[in-house]
């Protein structure tokens, strides 16, 4: 197998976990996921990511506390603005998404309360071990924030050679000022996502369907000329 096939084969095994093991990761390979992400490209080099990794009673204390934040109705205040809208494509995969976790977790999709039951589940992580809070310096903007996203990615991929599941979640992000005091980060990061990761419950119904891709001849305009 070629060194891009085995990236291929990394990138398709790859998927959003929703449904861990309470099994830990072993420290060594936490951190060796990290100094692989580490690698990633960034603007001048400037290397703007830096994480929070949460084990044991830790996840336990901030999973409550977001759960209690989101049931209390708490507006989110991320650091970055949300969309302003999905449109075309966009939408079209957003909400295919959205039905097929609906349709394997057996979610009718005008059953409102239970969608709203199943967005909750983002808070609790799952159920993972470990949640990874990922920031950036504010003075990078977006910038920053960019460079941080490809950390992200490797991250995912890192996790998934060495056998950790994993599930980027933007949802989490909502309550930086939580999450800023909760860990003791500064007010001059930016909260960007969170990972929340560890072994996937391979039977869970959660973790059965498969996101589709837009084709190459989708996402390349070719210019000769």
């Amino acid at each position: 197998m070629t060194a891009i096939d085995t990236l291929s084969q990394i990138l398709t095994d790859r998927y959003s976990c929703r449904a861990f093991l309470p099994d830990t990761v072993p420290d060594a390979d936490l951190t060796r996921i990290v100094e692989v992400a580490r690698l990633v490209p960034s603007w001048c080099n400037a290397q703007p990511w830096q994480v929070e990794i949460t084990r044991g009673a830790a996840t336990d204390r901030l999973r409550d506390k977001l759960m209690q934040t989101a049931q209390a109705g708490t507006p989110p205040t991320p650091d970055l603005d949300w969309p302003t809208k999905y449109t075309g494509h966009y939408s079209e995969r957003r909400r295919t998404c959205g039905f097929q976790l609906y349709d394997a977790v057996g979610i009718d999709k005008s059953n409102r309360a239970g969608r709203a039951a199943q967005m909750l589940r983002n808070y609790t992580f799952f159920d993972a071990p470990h949640v990874a809070i990922i920031h950036s310096p504010a003075e990078l903007g977006p910038y920053g924030a960019m460079d941080t996203g490809g950390f992200v990615t490797a991250f995912t991929l890192a996790a998934t050679a060495l056998g950790v599941a994993t599930i980027p979640q933007a949802a989490i992000a909502a309550y930086a000022p939580l999450l800023k005091e909760h860990l003791g980060i500064a007010d001059d990061r930016l909260i960007l996502c969170a990972i929340s990761l560890g072994y996937a419950d391979p039977d869970a119904p959660a973790n059965s369907f498969r996101t589709e891709r837009a084709e190459p001849e989708q996402i390349i305009g070719w210019h000769d000329t």
